[in-house]
């Protein structure tokens, strides 16, 4: 295993060093600056927009309206359209970045425990053992990264309500959650191959499985690559009942042997991630989407159909064509027998004030059934 990163800065002339805790990938502070509640948020933000680390020392509520206030500042410089969607969407991503690199220079201390010890700050040492794991030392995190954690702790305590499933998903810290019900009602609502045995490739909370098993499939095997997702989709499975029909498993898409039924939401956007919890967003040169249609003829059973779940948003930002989506298909030995559509459900699908707003307009959610030719 590789040694932790260390953060090393200087407070009334003694040294002290934290380990550096990044779940997004940032990198390590090289500049720390000691902020009270007396910095104002032009000094903050000029500061980060520097590349000097903000380790906070006051209040923790302030310290939530400070990201506040530096987030309104970088938002006054919004990036301009581009000559094209691919080119908008490009710059887009980029502003995304510079936004979050400089509203990650505002740092919280974790003592060994997971505690925060500033004025009124939360009790967070639950929030940050489920996503971080058992506490091993003194750390530092970015204040917005924490406030992340907050809100996953939130959904993994209530949980989602899937009608289909009748029951609740609950989500962990890094899964994505299945906020998008247009995909999870076209898997409800598709005539079922056969009953026997299906495979959830990707199955992430595993919210497709409980669907299947729902539906009267005998026999689920959910796979997925991420021991996070593997954790959470087990859970899940668990409290929902259906152990016995479904098993959740480590690999790399595909497990061992066929199935009647092979369903897979890869992530819709052929683009590199900006950070690691993004994996299930982007997918750099459609690897997992090629992926799972490269290796589905060798596991669908005679008779059997693969269900590709994907959203039609690349096409709209021209980052991939229809046509190389069906060249794809073809190529991998596979034929199209029917598709059905949808329209996404979700608040940004119709937010003008969002930069994609117009392919976000015009998106599609499709489930596409596949047979080997």
């Amino acid at each position: 295993m590789s040694a932790p990163l260390v953060v090393n800065w200087t407070e009334a002339g003694l040294a002290y060093s934290a380990r550096w805790r990044s779940e997004w990938g940032a990198p390590v502070p090289t500049r720390v600056a000691l902020a009270t509640d007396k910095m104002t948020a032009d000094t903050a933000y000029r500061l980060a927009c520097e590349g000097s680390a903000l380790l906070w020392q006051g209040d923790f509520q302030n310290a939530r309206q400070l990201l506040n206030a530096m987030a309104r500042r970088v938002d006054r410089h919004p990036p301009k359209p581009g000559s094209s969607p691919a080119e908008s969407f490009h710059l887009h991503r980029q502003g995304q970045s510079l936004r979050a690199r400089v509203l990650g220079m505002l740092l919280v201390a974790l003592e060994e425990d997971y505690e925060v010890r500033l004025p009124r700050a939360p009790d967070l040492r639950l929030a940050c053992t489920e996503a971080y794991g058992p506490a091993d030392g003194r750390a530092l995190v970015s204040l917005r990264e924490l406030l992340g954690l907050i809100g996953a702790h939130e959904w993994r305590k209530k949980g989602l309500v899937i009608p289909v499933i009748g029951g609740r998903i609950y989500p962990h810290y890094g899964v994505f959650s299945p906020v998008r019900s247009e995909y999870v009602g076209l898997v409800a609502e598709t005539p079922l191959p056969s009953q026997t045995r299906a495979f959830d490739i990707g199955t992430g909370t595993g919210v497709l499985a409980a669907i299947l098993a729902k539906r009267g499939v005998v026999h689920i095997v959910a796979t997925d690559h991420d021991p996070r997702a593997l954790a959470c989709a087990r859970e899940n499975i668990a409290k929902l009942g259906l152990t016995a029909k479904v098993d959740v498993v480590q690999a790399d898409l595909f497990p061992e042997g066929r199935a009647s039924l092979v369903v897979c939401n890869p992530p819709w956007i052929p683009a590199r991630p900006s950070s690691p919890i993004e994996h299930a967003i982007y997918d750099p040169e459609s690897r997992m989407l090629r992926g799972f249609l490269n290796g589905l003829t060798a596991h669908l059973e005679p008779g059997g159909e693969g269900w590709l779940l994907l959203s039609n948003l690349a096409e709209h930002l021209g980052l991939r064509t229809r046509e190389e989506l069906l060249a794809a298909i073809a190529t991998a030995g596979l034929r199209v027998i029917g598709k059905i559509s949808v329209r996404p459900t979700h608040s940004r699908a119709s937010d003008p004030t969002d930069p994609l707003s117009a392919a976000r307009a015009a998106e599609l959610t499709t489930l596409w059934r596949l047979v080997s030719l």
